[in-house]
């Protein structure tokens, strides 16, 4: 799938584009399916809510599960990011956010090349996330919330929060949030929230500030991010394990449209079980591990 001159301007203007429906029933069906025995593993990649059960976040679904491995390849989710950046893209990040019925915990105002900065040392923000949803995405389940253009204000301060829910973010304090979302037209379309049924997809800027609130609705409000950089842009520190912030960086080769339809083989190296050395972490950068080898 590839991007119109007129997309390429929305998103340059506003940090975003919205498709909804974009992968039919059927398709999303393939992914759904498959959702609960992956929430169901007690593995580091499963991240839980504070306190509670229901599962977070699950990572690195597309290294063990068919599924979602063909999903990591599949051209309506990959090629518009290369047609963004003009260039070949690698999987920083594959995650499957739960926001379940009356447990789905908040995610706090953020950017999301604030934390690669920070802790993958990415270079640039050309890395960005493209999300297709799981479940029918209403007012109620707890929405992405956007502050379009505030990608256009590059990188801003955050903090670095640890207690408020069950996963570490660099989160953007609520004074210039509102300073944002004034600057965006205030009640006037300075928040916005895409939403709709099951099978829509969003692709949003790294730099695009964003959030959503907790679930207190009886509907899940399933999605699943892949989070695509450039090649030229991978990540200098290997920080996170290797299941949150992935370190291969073989760009993304796409499968046929019709591949969560069709039998297409594809490797799945984490199949018989994460590695112990995606559990290896260090603070220094790449280049200095590789010197002192």
């Amino acid at each position: 799938m590839r991007l119109t001159p007129q997309q390429i301007a929305q998103f340059d203007r506003e940090g975003y584009l919205f498709f909804p429906s974009l992968f039919s029933p059927e398709e999303t069906k393939v992914l759904t399916d498959a959702v609960p025995a992956l929430y169901a593993r007690r593995e580091a990649y499963n991240v839980r809510e504070k306190g509670g059960e229901a599962v977070r976040t699950n990572f690195a679904a597309h290294l063990y599960s068919e599924p979602f491995a063909k999903l990591a390849r599949h051209p309506r989710m990959v090629e518009p990011v290369m047609d963004l950046f003009d260039e070949a893209v690698y999987m920083h990040q594959f995650k499957i956010n739960g926001k379940m019925a009356f447990e789905g915990d908040v995610w706090q105002w953020h950017q999301d090349y604030g934390t690669w900065l920070n802790d993958d040392m990415m270079p640039t923000e050309r890395a960005m996330n493209v999300a297709i949803f799981l479940d029918d995405v209403n007012e109620f389940n707890g929405p992405l919330m956007f502050i379009p253009g505030s990608h256009k204000k590059g990188v801003v301060e955050a903090k670095h929060d640890l207690t408020t829910t069950s996963y570490p973010l660099w989160t953007v304090d609520n004074d210039l949030i509102t300073q944002l979302v004034e600057r965006a037209g205030g009640k006037d379309g300075g928040i916005v929230s895409p939403k709709g049924p099951a099978g829509s997809m969003i692709l949003f800027h790294s730099c695009l500030v964003h959030a959503s609130t907790s679930n207190l609705s009886p509907w899940n409000r399933v999605s699943v991010y892949l989070s695509l950089c450039a090649v030229s842009n991978h990540i200098r520190r290997f920080k996170r394990p290797e299941y949150i912030a992935h370190r291969d960086f073989t760009p993304i080769a796409c499968l046929p449209d019709d591949c969560l339809r069709r039998d297409y083989p594809v490797d799945l190296p984490w199949k018989q079980g994460m590695p112990a050395s995606a559990l290896v972490t260090s603070p220094e950068p790449i280049d200095q591990i590789r010197k002192a080898a």
